[in-house]
């Protein structure tokens, strides 16, 4: 479990009122996922198998869903149909960034299912059924409604199209000015597009041209390629002015991907044309991706490893020290071992303070509650991170180097887990 997991799990275990509490201060956006996973950990608390469930559960749906866009699309009919229709769907499947959030405690699986099957119930003119699962995507991450946009390019004339549409944006907007209010502080940490992020999206434009050109089916290229182009792309410009854009947040326009070179597969018939050729190029390295996004280290962190690392070396009663205050999300998720110790520097906790990590006592109260702890485990960015500039992060820094031993320092991964001593007091 990483740090972005073990918010859903310490949310969702929040009581509703204290969970309409948090929505209101921070992460609207993620509002309804949260109801979701509390309903599903009041069914059955079963750990990271519950938390994970519904990302499984939403991403086998997805690729049921690209199969049978695929199955709609393929300009072809009977076995034909359904050639396409198994490798359309298999192609989601094994991309890496669709199994890495397939894995994930997150709301991202979820979203890519609600808008593969809306654009499946567009092409069927299910109006109303399209508007509610639309809406339902929009409103486990609002992103979805870029799928608009890409929907526009196949249905702009129909006017059940733009009276649905218009439904979605008027039962979008709530959450939208909800979550405007809290864009500062939700979206604060990201920077705009990096030259990775710009060659990536380039990489994917020529994959979608590619396989695009001498398709049969002009109904395919005209639902696929908008869906994996429009999307990113327009979040990435818009991101060039406010800084928005996360792969993760457009994951449902590798639909489109995927139904291009399943379609492409399926045609590919005789004796090692091209498309088979790349297939078997791409099957190590795709295989090699599977097999690591599987480990711990394909994570920035693993929150249940600070938790050991933690309860190895602590006593009842320690004080424990996050640096910075942020990273108390490493033992929210673990109250066993976060009960047993003293969080010096917590003035309020994460549910009292309708937050997701508390908030802090002033600096002098953190140094003054430090200097009468005989030993601290601190919890600290790995090596080589910059240093928060705030107050209270300095004077957690400067109170241990000037009144404390450093015993040791353990590292997990993304995380050091440090045990400080009065002097004299360091264990053998």
């Amino acid at each position: 479990m990483w740090r972005d997991e073990s918010v859903t799990w310490q949310v969702a275990h929040r009581p509703l009122g204290a969970l309409g509490e948090l929505l209101g201060q921070v992460d609207a956006v993620h509002g309804l996922y949260y109801l979701l996973m509390h309903g599903v950990f009041l069914v059955w608390d079963g750990g990271l198998w519950a938390l994970r469930l519904p990302s499984v559960a939403a991403t086998a749906l997805a690729a049921a869903g690209v199969a049978a866009i695929g199955h709609r699309l393929a300009g072809d009919r009977g076995r034909g149909a359904d050639r396409a229709a198994l490798f359309c769907g298999l192609a989601y499947a094994v991309l890496p960034p669709v199994q890495t959030y397939a894995q994930e405690g997150r709301s991202y699986a979820l979203v890519a299912a609600a808008v593969v099957w809306a654009t499946y119930l567009m092409l069927r003119e299910r109006w109303t059924a399209y508007a509610v699962v639309l809406l339902l995507g929009c409103w486990l991450h609002e992103f979805a409604v870029l799928a608009l946009l890409a929907h526009a390019v196949t249905a702009w004339r129909s006017r059940g199209w733009r009276l649905a549409a218009g439904a979605v944006v008027a039962l979008l907007l709530p959450l939208a000015l909800v979550s405007a209010r809290q864009a500062e502080q939700q979206l604060g940490w990201l920077g705009r597009p990096s030259w990775q992020d710009w060659a990536a999206y380039g990489v994917l434009a020529g994959a979608v041209l590619l396989l695009a050109r001498g398709a049969r089916s002009r109904d395919l290229v005209r639902v696929a390629v908008p869906l994996a182009l429009l999307p990113p792309g327009l979040l990435m410009t818009l991101s060039l002015v406010h800084p928005w854009y996360v792969d993760r947040y457009v994951l449902y326009a590798l639909a489109g991907l995927a139904l291009l070179a399943g379609v492409r597969l399926a045609a590919a018939r005789g004796s090692w044309p091209w498309p088979w050729l790349l297939v078997a190029a791409l099957l190590v390295p795709f295989g090699c991706w599977s097999v690591w996004l599987r480990t711990p280290e394909s994570r920035k962190d693993d929150v249940l490893a600070v938790a050991a690392a933690v309860r190895e070396r602590a006593r009842p009663g320690d004080a424990v020290l996050f640096l910075p205050s942020r990273r108390r999300e490493w033992l929210l998720s673990s109250p066993d071992v976060y009960g047993g110790l003293r969080d010096v520097a917590l003035a309020r906790s994460p549910q009292d303070s309708h937050s997701l990590q508390g908030t802090e006592l002033p600096s002098q109260q953190i140094r003054e509650a430090l200097i009468a702890s005989p030993r601290v485990i601190a919890l600290l960015d790995p090596a080589g991170q910059p240093l928060d500039p705030y107050p209270r992060e300095a004077v957690k820094r400067q109170t241990l180097a000037a009144w404390f031993d450093l015993c040791s320092v353990t590292g997990v991964r993304g995380a050091r887990v440090a045990l400080y001593a009065r002097p004299g007091g360091c264990p053998a």
